[in-house]
């Protein structure tokens, strides 16, 4: 007896960019898709991360762009070929968000808003022009949990008798919930920010499915400091001046393997040592250093843009009856949060010598010890090891199981570099998994986007 094919169903566990990504991909192929998270309401963190300002790329050029992740950058480059920079531009346009280029040569929305561009994506999912629409499973939390057909493809063809390659069940607020799907792709985020739903417990769950996973750490992260063999600031600088932030000044660092950053930009100071953008551009080396070392010691220029020889000439100037503070506010136009930070790491007798002063004023030491908490941080590096996974993103050990976004092993620095390879990895992950049901046979799936 004949049967009718039917589209593949697919199940997308993680409503973050990356899954929705995917989810477009996959419904506009007309494929049954159906996404589910734990949380209440769809891109928390997305939401979150654009209180301040969205930002959605960066507009240097994609060989410099890709340059941007470190060890992983011959990886995540096929995926930026793909879809890069301008298309994450042109996809914004296509649902009525327009974007501009910022003086950092970051790309925003015109209105610089996360949640207009949020609710036009999850209506066009929702209510395609073209394709089949997208449905939502929220509060459904996935914990590991397999039936007995487990991970194992079933077999094909995909006709309205069979059964289903997956079988995953959900926590729910009203039970337990069983899902059936032909193909899974897992978006689970990293592990920072847990409370919005990324809270990495999945690494668990995979060794057992064959999927190799690097621990997780943290990524555009805040330090810990070292002062003169003391744990953190003094009492009265810490009281005195977390929050304030250090701006224009210059953050220089070079490890053990000679690999150097030197960049200009500005950082804050906490209760209990330093944090913000600056110092998230050079977290994973300071990370690595303190891994190998156990601490790793940064060098900030004050004054960056003057010589050495007029920091000194005005370190030397006759101050007259002024005080010391004074004399380096006037001279040199520093503030009190510079200032207190000389005295934290300079003796009364080396403030009050001219040459050595000078020379810190340009290569002031802070040494770190510790990053902060994984959950703190803005992001993560670890994850599911890129070796685990074919070019388009399926697991080698589970055909039809495919992986994408911030659980993957790759790190990026803040700047539009993180969601756009998310956005990336979800479209390649999508496609991947379009053409595993495509080629298998008694399928309606519809390969025109490969």
């Amino acid at each position: 007896m004949s049967t009718t094919p039917r589209a593949p169903r697919v199940a997308i566990v993680g409503a973050g960019p990356a899954g929705l990504m995917a989810a477009e991909v996959l419904s506009a192929a007309d494929l049954e898709v159906h996404v589910y998270d734990a949380m209440p309401s769809v891109g928390r963190k997305f939401l979150l991360a654009g209180l301040g300002g969205l930002n959605l790329t960066h507009a240097e050029p994609l060989e410099q762009f890709a340059t941007r992740f470190g060890e992983r950058s011959a990886a995540c480059m096929p995926w930026l070929q793909l879809f890069g920079p301008q298309s994450v531009r042109d996809w914004a346009q296509g649902l009525g968000i327009d974007t501009f280029v910022g003086t950092s040569q970051r790309i925003f929305p015109t209105d610089m808003k996360a949640a207009p561009l949020l609710r036009a994506w999850l209506h066009r999912l929702r209510h395609p022009a073209q394709g089949t629409p997208v449905s939502f499973h929220m509060r459904h939390r996935w914990r590991g949990q397999l039936h007995s057909s487990g991970f194992e493809p079933l077999p094909t063809p995909l006709d309205t008798a069979s059964a289903h390659a997956f079988t995953l069940t959900f926590d729910t607020p009203h039970g337990p919930h069983t899902a059936h799907a032909d193909a899974v792709l897992l978006a689970l985020g990293g592990g920072s920010w847990a409370r919005l739903g990324s809270d990495g417990a999945w690494q668990a769950w995979l060794p057992p499915q064959g999927i190799d996973v690097a621990p997780l750490r943290p990524s555009n992260c805040g330090f810990d400091v070292q002062v003169n063999g003391r744990l953190g600031w003094s009492e009265h600088f810490a009281s005195r001046f977390a929050g304030e932030a250090f701006k224009s000044v210059q953050l220089s660092f070079t490890d053990a393997q000679g690999r150097a950053f030197k960049r200009k930009g500005e950082f804050v100071a906490t209760q209990t040592g330093i944090e913000g953008s600056l110092v998230y551009a050079a977290s994973a080396l300071l990370r690595d250093e303190i891994e190998r070392a156990g601490q790793a010691t940064l060098h900030l220029n004050l004054r960056p843009e003057w010589s050495a020889e007029r920091v000194l000439a005005e370190v030397s100037h006759p101050r007259g009856s002024k005080s010391l503070s004074s004399h380096l506010k006037s001279r040199l136009n520093l503030n009190n949060v510079q200032l207190g930070l000389l005295h934290e790491v300079l003796s009364k007798a080396a403030m009050h010598n001219p040459i050595e002063l000078a020379h810190t004023l340009q290569h002031l030491p802070i040494t770190v010890c510790a990053t902060r908490a994984l959950d703190e941080a803005i992001s993560s590096a670890g994850g599911v090891r890129l070796e685990s996974l074919s070019p388009d993103l399926m697991a080698h050990a589970q055909p039809g199981l495919f992986l994408a976004g911030e659980m993957l092993d790759w790190e990026a620095p803040t700047g539009g570099y993180l969601l756009t390879a998310c956005l990336a990895s979800g479209h390649v992950a999508a496609r991947g998994l379009l053409a595993y049901v495509h080629a298998r046979p008694g399928t309606r799936a519809d390969a025109s986007p490969l």
